[in-house]
């Protein structure tokens, strides 16, 4: 909540602030088709017009699009008690719950102390054994079945890798019989509340359209799943030391209640599938950038030569895996899987002198932000090096953050930059990868920022 003088302070500002720039539309459809259509397009060609903050009107929603970093800062860090979670957000409860990704207030703050002591540095190392053996998991299966040549769907296999890092890790299970349920389930969500945010008109889910039949017969399966986890840990009698357990274990400090079933539901859901999927679409992004830029790829492999000299890596090495946390890095600014951000502003509020109306839907654009020209320099090239040491204290805040900001910075970005240094360095070992199409992927800006179709790639033996 705004202090009473913080309130009196923005009141008197919206009286001089000046009105969003507007992108005019139909006087019916306004700009949805156009928004529906290609989002990052409308906003690339509007930003070029207008600048980095504008407005425009669909027909269920007002939005403002800003690729301004120091407005993301205001609206994430300095002022974030005045905004809530956009619109966007309340669709994905549909399926995630009130977990983290969704809840709000003083329900938010409570489920947040109670799991963040799982992704404290200690406990990390702890799962990193877990990391690296489900990637050497991955790579014996490729010597099996591939024998170092084939095509195969990298995203799919990144999927495959990064979920069953966060099932056995996170909650001590092994999913590989259900791999593709879930990724079947996970996919189908996906499309299905991208489609629905973008919807003017919000169909019950109760009535049987295809879609939504799909949706909820998916749904099921999923909490099924969920739910038989839950039950089973319950009637173990064995101590884990892992998240659920700490969830399941965590008392309210004024009620001394524990969550329901329900609340440890949304957790689960929530962190197992932004704890995989967007893991993996980052590691897809990051095998097709490394094929178009031999350079980058040789230069990461000799650092493996040095540090890891064929070894297996480990909690210990990842300090000295300093090219390959550049090369995630630069994945992640170029193709930032949490590609888009959404606040409502509580109460009116002005940013770089413009009006925010209280309750309209501002949408952050990372993806975009990530490659402004104002801030990166050869935005849309390839260089890890820009996250050196040494160049990297000059990066501009927030013109590049790809697990968020503020209070709610992403409570795995710990964990997802590990994982992903981990998987790199032990699959790098052993294979190579090039591309089994001549065109570059096309974006799919879904939930998360996808590679339409997935990349397929020819799978090589790894030039040592």
């Amino acid at each position: 909540m705004l202090t009473e003088n913080s309130s009196k302070t923005i009141s008197a500002k919206t009286k001089t602030a000046k009105p969003l720039p507007k992108v005019s539309g139909g006087w019916f459809m306004k700009n949805s088709l156009d928004v529906k259509k290609d989002i990052i397009g409308f906003v690339e060609k509007n930003q070029k017009l207008h600048g980095d903050i504008f407005r425009t009107e669909v027909i269920s929603h007002s939005l403002c699009f800003t690729t301004n970093p120091d407005y993301v800062k205001y609206i994430l860090q300095e002022n974030n008690r005045n905004y809530i979670k956009s619109f966007g957000y309340e669709v994905l409860k549909i399926f995630l719950g009130n977990g983290l990704l969704t809840s709000e207030g003083d329900f938010w703050r409570q489920q947040r102390r109670l799991a963040q002591p799982a992704f404290h540095r200690e406990k990390l190392e702890a799962l990193t054994k877990q990391m690296t053996a489900s990637a050497e998991k991955l790579v014996q299966k490729w010597k099996n079945k591939y024998n170092y040549g084939g095509v195969i769907t990298i995203t799919d296999e990144m999927n495959e890798v990064t979920l069953d890092i966060v099932a056995e890790a996170l909650f001590g299970v092994n999913v590989s019989g259900k791999l593709e349920e879930i990724r079947n389930a996970v996919s189908v969500s996906n499309h299905f509340a991208m489609d629905r945010i973008k919807r003017a008109v919000r169909i019950p889910l109760w009535f049987p359209t295809p879609a939504n039949r799909q949706f909820n017969s998916e749904s099921k399966k999923f909490d099924k799943m969920i739910y038989g986890i839950i039950d089973s840990r319950r009637n173990e009698s064995d101590k884990h030391n892992d998240l659920l357990s700490m969830l399941m274990g965590a008392q309210d400090e004024e009620t001394g209640e524990r969550m329901s079933d329900l609340q440890l539901r949304d957790e689960i859901m929530t962190i197992f599938i932004a704890g995989h999927e967007t893991t993996a679409i980052a590691l897809s992004w990051l095998w097709f950038l490394l094929s178009q830029n031999p350079e980058a790829e040789e230069k990461l492999r000799n650092e493996l030569k040095t540090v890891l000299n064929g070894k297996t890596p480990s909690f210990e090495d990842l300090p000295k895996l300093k090219y390959t946390k550049m090369v995630v890095e630069e994945t992640l600014r170029l193709y930032p899987p949490a590609w888009i951000v959404g606040r409502r502003p509580l109460e009116d509020d002005v940013v770089g002198g413009y009006l925010l109306p209280k309750g309209i839907n501002v949408l952050m654009v990372s993806y975009l932000i990530h490659r402004h020209p104002d801030y990166w320099e050869n935005p849309n090239k390839f260089e890890p090096e820009r996250f050196s040491p040494e160049r990297a204290a000059s990066i501009k805040k927030y013109s590049y953050f790809p697990f968020g900001g503020g209070p709610r910075l992403c409570i795995g970005n710990n964990f997802a930059m590990m994982e992903a240094q981990l998987v790199v360095a032990t699959i790098l070992q052993h294979f190579h990868f090039t591309m089994a199409q001549n065109s570059v992927p096309l974006l799919e800006p879904l939930i998360t920022l996808r590679p339409q179709g997935g990349i397929k790639m020819n799978i090589l033996k790894s030039n040592k």
